[in-house]
């Protein structure tokens, strides 16, 4: 119950940003927007290790570690954002965020390229789901 409970908040609170986002890139473009976002992000994680007494748990990471979430947040974090939100700049919130939370179509991809997992027939049936979903949202 409380996975689900979480997972409603998390639809809820990425759900409720690009209105908030398409709201604010009225007024500033893409990477300054992006810089602000990750400005206040690192200030709230900072602020939420100290207190929590987590900060030193940063500190030792080992670097590869360190280095594959650096490769993530550069991907996702800045160019993934900067893409997006450049797209959220220049169209309806409404078509963009269904095209953008097709991810897990990439991830499922990948995940047997990259990592081995096995193609079963649910993932090839969410897969074409995924497919129908974007082409139903964008009639």
């Amino acid at each position: 119950m409380k996975m689900f409970l979480l997972l409603i908040l998390t639809a809820f609170m990425w759900g409720f940003t690009p209105i908030l986002e398409k709201v604010g890139l009225t007024k500033t473009q893409p990477l300054t927007a992006v810089t602000i976002r990750s400005i206040a992000v690192c200030l709230v994680l900072l602020v939420f290790l100290f207190f929590t007494g987590r900060l030193k748990e940063v500190i030792s990471v080992d670097t590869k570690t360190i280095a594959i979430f650096s490769i993530s947040g550069i991907i996702a974090g800045l160019l993934g954002m900067l893409t997006y939100f450049q797209a959220l700049k220049l169209g309806a919130t409404s078509e963009i965020v269904p095209i953008v939370a097709t991810y897990p179509l990439v991830t499922a991809i990948l995940s047997v390229l990259i990592l081995g997992e096995q193609i079963t027939i649910l993932r090839i049936l969410g897969t074409i789901l995924i497919v129908a979903g974007i082409w139903l949202v964008q009639l």
